[in-house]
């Protein structure tokens, strides 16, 4: 097969991966429609109902924002999948409750809290929206994010279409055609002089690519911190970075960190879904201030001030041509308008060495032709393998950084998932057969080593270290605690084998749950609480959103976070309680099956994991038989029957 060939075979093939998640999210959207239908609406956490107006106010950027709750005031919002950046659209409810049409508004929710949602929309919706006088009722509704699969397609043929280029250059390389190259260069010193040796050598690595280089990060090694040397030390060069990530929280954290660090750095992408407290370094907050965007909206407020003119009635009959050139006239006004936008835009974008944005956030209109000398790629695990083609259009090198052994893609389409799409770029390079490309980050800050020692066996050949600061703090340690068998050990399993905790499928859904498993879990909870843990040193995680669903109504401490697994990514508590939920005779463990999911729930915690669940039906897969001999070689196994 000859290169061209190859090129053309590989992204037709993404582009038809594409399309099928598509028509998976089409089916899955029409599921969504027909639960609609029914009392359960709210059963898929990706619709609200029943919701009215509380407020409107104005957001970054002209954005306009409606905060909406439940028309009944004493009720809080229920368990939802929709959060800060979730595309959504707002439609009234017809007198049934179910939606009066197919049409809405397009929106992104900027703000989620226990009795309300916030929506921002690019501008006012239908007029009759907003009426007070017949008080409609609406609901949100998840919506797919066509934009992002449209910058999928465009990435994925620039990158095919590439002949001569740079592009095309670091397409080859990424193909497999040509070998990556690397280049050796003068050593700086460390800007941040706690970096431990892996990490060093994993900057300087990188440093050294002509191409392509991959940072592996394990859990609570320091990654982010890694990245942000390393986006210094190629800022300190004089060069420019295109920092980006496939969610918005990682890209914030980031931002964050570069702003801390005295960079200047400016955040694309919509500021609702950017942290409120980083919204004044979006392009939209800087455009916000800026001198020259006053004259602009002066200007713009008296095109709209001459265009009603023009259509407004008058006795007196107006000389021929005069509305048409009040009309004229306002056109040209807005016209000099968007170019003094335009201008601003261009200037603050390419004045600064270091953009962030989403990957599916990179808009062409913002980045015109500008070319970065890098781009990082952070999470890179996480996104599919067209999501990443986005930012390389931009950039004459990259960076990957992630690790494969924690959350895959999110992919419906089983189809899309037997063709690849769920394996990312970054672990197709790893797979890759050749000279090694990648550093990996050795030594975690986070866990006991108790707690890190399975997964580091079983995800990373044993490689990992746990930095003394942390390889044997227990909750005993914090002050306040007091010291028991709970908060003196770092690990306890719970076996609730042969105790009759079954699991139920929940009505109307395919989720499950398993009630007497959550009382156990409350249990712990409260024992934990009273050992004198703080409410928000700990969180529960379960890889089901039923009982997520479960917990959060029996559980009183809104404090404790409970949440799925995948909301749980890069973050970490003091202590950590799994729920694992399943439990049948049959050995059926269904999510359970993603062990890597499980990774990422094995190393949340920092001083105390509890794992609660069923081991005549978890072991019937290897993995959880290593996970329970584990537990047991470090006597952190229990029966339920000692509780």
């Amino acid at each position: 097969m000859t290169a061209d060939s190859l090129i053309d075979e590989h992204f037709h093939h993404l582009e038809l991966l594409i399309r099928l998640e598509a028509e998976a999210e089409k089916q899955e959207d029409l599921r969504d429609m027909q639960r609609h239908l029914s009392a359960g609406a709210e059963a898929s956490g990706s619709s609200l109902v029943n919701l009215v107006i509380r407020d409107q106010d104005a957001g970054f950027g002209g954005s306009i924002l409606l905060t909406l709750g439940k028309r009944n005031q004493n009720l809080s919002m229920p368990w939802t999948r929709l959060g800060t950046g979730s595309p959504v659209i707002l439609s009234e409810e017809g007198r049934n409750g179910s939606p009066e049409s197919t049409t809405g508004w397009r929106g992104v929710v900027s703000r989620l809290q226990k009795e309300t949602i916030q929506v921002a929309f690019a501008e006012w919706p239908e007029a009759g929206l907003l009426a007070e006088s017949e008080r409609p009722t609406f609901r949100v509704d998840r919506s797919s994010d066509e934009i992002s699969r449209q910058r999928q397609r465009q990435g994925l043929e620039k990158a095919r279409r590439a002949k001569d280029t740079r592009q095309a250059a670091l397409r080859d390389v990424l193909l497999g055609v040509r070998a990556a190259t690397f280049r050796p260069i003068e050593h700086a010193p460390m800007l941040d002089k706690n970096l431990n040796d892996s990490q060093q050598d994993a900057v300087r690595f990188a440093l050294t690519a002509e191409d392509i280089a991959i940072i592996h990060g394990p859990p609570g090694t320091g990654k982010t911190t890694t990245l942000v040397e390393l986006i210094r030390q190629i800022a300190q060069n004089g060069q420019c970075v295109l920092a980006v990530a496939p969610s918005n929280l990682a890209v914030d954290n980031l931002l964050e960190r570069l702003l801390a660090a005295g960079e200047n750095a400016i955040r694309l992408g919509n500021p609702a879904r950017v942290l409120p407290e980083l919204r004044a370094h979006t392009l939209d907050g800087l455009l916000e201030n800026h001198p020259e965007m006053r004259m602009a909206r002066k200007i713009t407020r008296e095109a709209y001030l001459l265009r009603d003119q023009a259509s407004k009635y008058t006795r007196a009959r107006p000389a021929p041509g005069a509305r048409q050139a009040l009309r004229q006239e306002a056109r040209q006004m807005l016209a000099d308008a968007r170019r003094i936008e335009d201008q601003v835009v261009e200037h603050l974008v390419s004045a600064t060495p270091i953009v962030c944005a989403t990957t599916t956030g990179l808009d062409g209109r913002l980045l015109r032709d500008r070319v970065f000398d890098w781009c990082v790629l952070d999470e890179a695990s996480q996104g599919t393998e067209p999501v990443s083609w986005i930012p390389l259009q931009y950039a004459d090198r990259l960076v990957l950084a992630g690790d494969p052994f924690q959350l895959p893609p999110t992919i419906l389409s089983a189809e899309a998932i037997a063709g690849g799409l769920a394996v990312s770029l970054m672990e197709r390079l790893m797979d890759t057969p050749g000279p090694t490309i990648a550093r990996r980050l050795v030594v975690q800050y986070r866990m006991h080593q108790a707690i890190m020692a399975f997964s580091s066996t079983e995800f990373y050949e044993g490689s990992l270290i746990a930095s003394p600061s942390v390889s044997t703090h227990l909750l005993r340690d914090l002050p306040g605690i007091t010291s028991n068998e709970l908060t003196g050990t770092p690990v306890s399993f719970i076996d609730t084998a042969g105790a009759s905790y079954d699991e139920t499928v929940e009505p109307d859904g395919d989720s499950r749950f398993n009630p007497m498993e959550a009382e156990l879990v409350l249990q712990k909870a409260q024992a934990l609480l009273d050992a004198g843990l703080a409410p928000d040193d700990l969180a529960v995680i379960t890889p089901y959103s039923a009982q997520v669903r479960l917990l959060r109504e029996r559980l009183r401490q809104p404090e404790i976070e409970i949440d799925s697994v995948d909301g749980f990514q890069g973050r970490e508590k003091e202590a950590i309680i799994v729920s694992l939920v399943r439990s049948n005779p049959d050995g059926e463990i269904g999510f359970l099956e993603d062990i890597r999911r499980m990774n990422v729930a094995l190393t949340r915690a920092r001083r105390k994991l509890i794992v609660i669940g069923d081991s005549a039906t978890i072991t019937s897969h290897p993995f959880y038989q290593r996970l329970v001999a584990y537990f047991d070689t470090i006597g952190a196994y229990h029966s339920v029957w000692e509780e």
